[in-house]
């Protein structure tokens, strides 16, 4: 094992211990949620977390723009997403939430390239970070043997209930979620294992123990995902483990073990279900015919999308309007708002020339990265710079599968570690140099920027206080319409109001055009698209209220099952013949084929 630096047996700051372990754990680990949207605390929670964490680990610390390619790459896509709202047809509210955390991540990234500038090359907030991910994910494990082993004790507050019986989905509620924070802190057990950071004990090799323990449950809780991407991100531990020899023995020998306790974990909760009457996620997930999860599906779909607009594509945040509106038989019966992939998803809503260039700024990003880490050696930077990209190329693997990047406890963090990985490390002149070559911005703008990102949090769960009234309000509140029209001020959940306020019938005839222009840009499910569809034939447009049901019933959604009752095949549109029930509409088929773009664009009825 390589010999750490003499800083890293230095006690940490409690406070910056306290920060790491808040930004990485509270956010994977908060149940309690407010709907309309089930992650939006946790998001929100973790906007506040990082920020305070730069607070915390920035006093006094200059950012800087070392991390050129990463900067630039989120750049892009911002502006794609203030293109799709202003000359596009993005709402507002969507443009301003993606906008706002890409702009966060950006603040992330510059922050955590300052922090290389401290004296021991930022390994102390390293450490922090690696720390809070490890505590993270012990307390994860504990959550995910509650879900499996005693779902009686859930209740959905504090421990949420598995809504997929005989797996763990965690405090997310998403088994891929749940996944690759487990996966993170396997990641971040190494940098403290080899920087010595885990807790001495009075038996020699009570470290190592320790550290198989933690990778052993780590990869356990794994199992109890019963993730796909979880295995395949098990093996590039593994695969971790042959490649990199700077890593001590012991480190490199538990990450190539890393497969057999996979082995083992899957065995004993084999076992475990063949005793009793017991369920086991994974033994379900072998059974499955479609090994892709749909996956394929969309993906072709995708594909078929790109090939129609290849070169501009369909406009950021379009994708689920592009798609639901497209005509696809045989598509995938869920509703999907995102491709499952990031590549697919920048080359469908930006264009393949955009796209080649966003993934290639990644790539490129990714790499310098590496190069940096490599050229540092044994030392404890260089060690933390192949932790960091190991974690990048952790949650890249993931983003290949699913789309992780989308929610804010998965964004902040890796804008960090990528951007400490890209940062240089304390120049021996740095104090005889004015501030405009050391970093970008005055001396502590790093912990202002952190601060910055705090208070957008307390703003924006006050702005989603407005909405999250229509959908569950209190004794002695407003009429509904009243909290629809507060909830359609809303800066950054407008859309959601627009929902409520198009499916409950609050809004009709021709002053309910803009509501269903914004609310279809979120997620175009069942109930929206029946009133949508109900609504373009009370206006007069049938072949577009005929082209929505048509594509409704491609779904085949159990809950549209009555619409369509007494017309299980569209019959063919005749001409001059009056409907006899309000919704026969479904049952014909229309005329044309409707552009989706006819429904979003300015002259749009």
């Amino acid at each position: 094992m390589p010999s750490p630096p003499p800083s890293a047996a230095s006690p940490l700051p409690p406070a910056l211990v306290a920060a790491g372990v808040a930004a990485a754990g509270l956010p994977t680990l908060l149940a309690y949620n407010v709907a309309p949207s089930p992650t939006f605390l946790n998001q929100a929670l973790a906007l506040a977390g990082w920020g305070l964490f730069v607070v915390v680990a920035g006093a006094g610390l200059r950012w800087r723009v070392g991390p050129g390619p990463l900067l630039v790459a989120l750049g892009v896509v911002a502006l794609a997403a203030a293109w799709s709202w202003g000359p596009g047809a993005l709402p507002g509210s969507l443009a301003l939430s993606a906008i706002g955390l890409l702009a966060a991540a950006a603040l992330l990234v510059m922050a955590a390239a300052g922090t290389r500038a401290q004296a021991d090359g930022g390994v102390a907030v390293f450490s922090a970070f690696a720390l809070g991910w490890v505590v993270a994910g012990v307390c994860n494990v504990a959550v995910a043997l509650v879900q499996v082993f005693a779902p009686a004790m859930t209740d959905g507050a504090w421990l949420a209930s598995s809504g997929i019986p005989g797996r763990a989905v965690g405090n997310l509620r998403q088994p891929n979620h749940l996944s690759s924070v487990l996966l993170w802190a396997a990641v971040a057990l190494v940098a403290l294992l080899e920087l010595r950071r885990l807790p001495a004990t009075r038996w020699r090799h009570g470290r190592a123990v320790m550290a198989a323990g933690l990778m052993a449950a780590f990869v356990g809780g794994v199992v109890l995902t019963a993730s796909r991407t979880g295995l395949l991100s098990v093996l590039l531990l593994a695969a971790w483990g042959l490649i990199d020899r700077r890593l001590g023995r012991g480190t490199r020998a538990l990450l190539l073990a890393t497969p057999l306790f996979y082995a083992m974990a899957w065995g004993a909760m084999a076992a475990w279900a063949a005793l009793g009457d017991h369920s086991f996620g994974g033994a379900q997930r072998l059974a499955e015919t479609d090994i892709s999860g749909s996956r394929f599906g969309i993906w072709g779909n995708t594909l078929a999308l790109i090939a129609r607009e290849p070169l501009a594509g369909v406009g950021f945040g379009q994708f689920n309007l592009a798609w639901s509106l497209t005509p696809f038989p045989g598509r995938p019966n869920a509703f999907f708002d995102h491709t499952h992939n990031l590549p697919l998803q920048l080359a469908v809503e930006l264009g393949l020339p955009l796209a080649a260039a966003v993934c290639c700024l990644l790539v490129w990003a990714l790499l310098r990265a590496a190069r940096a880490a490599w050229a540092q050696g044994d030392s404890g930077a260089g060690l933390c710079g192949r932790v960091a990209v190991a974690m990048v190329a952790m949650i890249g693997l993931h983003s290949l599968l699913e789309y992780p990047l989308w929610y804010a406890y998965f964004l902040l963090p890796v804008a960090w570690v990528w951007g400490w990985s890209l940062g240089s490390g304390p120049a021996r002149d740095d104090a005889a140099k004015p501030a405009s070559t050391t970093g970008l911005m005055p001396e502590g703008s790093a912990a202002l920027a952190g601060l910055v990102l705090a208070a957008a949090a307390a703003v924006a769960v006050w702005d989603y206080r407005q909405v999250a009234l229509i959908f569950g309000a209190p004794a002695g509140a407003a009429p509904l319409a009243e909290r629809i029209e507060n909830g359609r001020r809303s800066w950054f959940f407008a859309h959601h109001a627009d929902y409520a306020a198009v499916t409950s019938g609050q809004l009709r005839g021709a002053e309910a055009a803009p509501a269903f222009a914004r609310a279809t840009h979120y997620l175009l499910d069942t109930r929206l698209t029946m009133a949508w569809a109900r609504w373009h034939e009370g206006q007069g447009h049938t072949d577009e209220a005929r082209h929505l049901a048509a594509r409704l019933r491609e779904f085949r959604r159990p809950e549209s099952t009555d619409w369509f009752q007494g017309c299980p095949q569209p019959r063919p549109a005749v001409p001059n013949v009056v409907l006899l029930a309000p919704d026969a509409f479904a049952c014909e088929a229309p005329s044309r084929v409707v552009p989706w773009r006819e429904f979003v664009s300015p002259t749009s009825r």
